[in-house]
Order: structure tokens, then C-alpha cells, then sequence
């Protein structure tokens, strides 16, 4: 039995939790029995409107809505880009400077894989803001993305791009690989790293009801990724 998550934020017209690695947000399209976090929180809520999705394994803010209207208005927020999201992620790599935009157009589900990749004639124009936020030992990174458009894995994509790799992802390895790349050295001490070092960690948008009022929600690290990063923290 899965616990329900931690509430961030709640009111009449919505319900922000603290989405934990390893579950579902809606349900899974090949094994209907799989557990899922809409149906999970309906069933003790009330009907609730997904308004958008953060994968299986990564953790943070998730957004719903508990009526229609709130959710069209909040889906129009995101398709304007009017919401602002924060990603923290433990990465292995250098960056190049303390602050840097990727600005490279991108095509979902671009081969057999459904990965999502950089594509300069087929992809759509896509930004990501990435900051340093400490460095770590034996060369990892902990950074904040600020993906400024809205499409699947795009800090991913364009994470590797920069010849960066995040902790636990197999799928989005640096491209094109740097020369002479050692396969990044966990200190003996490290916890494994079952699932991606990503963390959803504030979301900004408007009250749909409020529209002088901002949110913005913060989500405490899950206690692994806090493992993680303590592992990794000069000594």
C-alpha cells in the first residue's frame, strides 16, 4: 500500500502534493493495475483534473485541479508559458560557465527509444535555463533547471547536449560523448541510485480565481536524493 504523498497546497479549486519517485501520475497505458497518483488522491479527495505530469521516477511539485474550471484555466497557464518550474538535479560533468541557456529545437518521441532529441529541422524551438547551485565532489554538480518550454525530458535532452549526464538516467547520456568520459565514480559510501537524481522542486503560477495572487510551492528533497547529495558533498 502506497502512503499518500505530503499536501503542499490546498484549497477548493486545487491540490498541489509532493509527488514521491517511483509512481505513476496517470495510468499506465500497458498494465491498467498499476498503481497511480490521480486515482490514488481521487479516491480520498474527490475527483480530481490532472493538469500536468512529472514521470514515474522523478519527484516534486504536482498540480491538480478539483473541478473544470480550474483546470482549463490553470492548462491555459501552462500552454502560455505563464508557469514557472524549478528542477534540482544531481549531475556528473562539467558546466561550462555558472549559467547557461540551451536554446536547441527539439522532436518528442524522435526514435524507438521515445526519447526526446535536439532535431534542427523537425523540432520545435525549446529553452532551458541551468545553474550551478553547489558544486560536489569527484565532479558532480548539483544544478536548477528552469525548463522556459514545456516538452517531455527536455531538461534531459538538452542536459546531454552539454555533455552532462544525471545521476541514474540510462536513457539521456551526454551526446556527443566527451573524450576520455570515466563512467562517473560514486564514492563507496554513496546510496545506490535506483531511479534519476530529479527533483521537481518549486512551481510559480496564478490563483486561477485570485489573479493578483501568485503561488509558488516548494517541495522538501525525498530523504534519498538528500542521501545522495550528502555522499557527494566535499569532505
Amino acid at each position: 500500500m502506497i502512503p499518500l504523498p505530503d499536501v503542499l497546497f490546498e484549497d477548493e479549486n486545487l491540490l498541489a502534493i509532493n509527488k514521491p519517485a517511483g509512481v505513476l501520475t496517470i495510468q499506465d497505458g500497458y498494465d491498467a493495475e498499476k498503481p497511480y497518483l490521480s486515482r490514488m488522491l481521487s479516491e480520498h479527495y474527490g475527483r480530481l483534473w490532472v493538469v500536468h505530469r512529472l514521470d514515474r521516477d522523478t519527484s516534486g511539485v504536482l498540480l491538480f485541479a478539483r473541478n473544470p474550471q480550474t483546470h482549463r484555466a490553470l492548462s491555459l497557464q501552462f500552454e502560455h508559458r505563464q508557469v514557472k518550474k524549478i528542477y534540482h538535479l544531481i549531475t556528473f560533468g562539467n558546466l561550462p560557465q555558472e549559467e547557461v541557456e540551451v536554446n536547441l529545437p527539439l522532436k518528442v518521441n524522435a526514435d524507438r527509444r521515445h526519447r526526446t532529441l535536439v532535431d534542427d529541422l523537425r523540432g520545435k524551438p525549446a529553452s532551458t535555463i541551468f545553474r550551478i547551485l553547489q558544486p560536489l565532489d569527484r565532479g558532480f554538480l548539483l544544478l536548477e533547471a528552469q525548463p522556459l518550454s514545456g516538452y517531455t525530458h527536455q531538461i534531459r535532452a538538452h542536459l546531454s547536449t552539454l555533455g552532462l549526464q544525471i545521476l541514474g538516467d540510462e536513457l539521456y547520456k551526454p551526446h556527443p560523448l566527451p573524450p576520455n568520459r570515466p563512467i562517473y565514480p560514486l564514492p563507496p559510501d554513496s546510496p545506490a541510485t535506483p531511479r534519476i537524481a530529479l527533483h521537481a522542486f518549486a512551481l510559480s503560477f496564478h490563483h486561477p480565481w485570485l489573479p493578483e495572487k501568485e503561488i509558488t510551492l516548494m517541495a522538501p528533497y525525498p530523504s534519498d536524493f538528500v542521501s545522495l547529495l550528502e555522499s557527494l558533498k566535499p569532505k
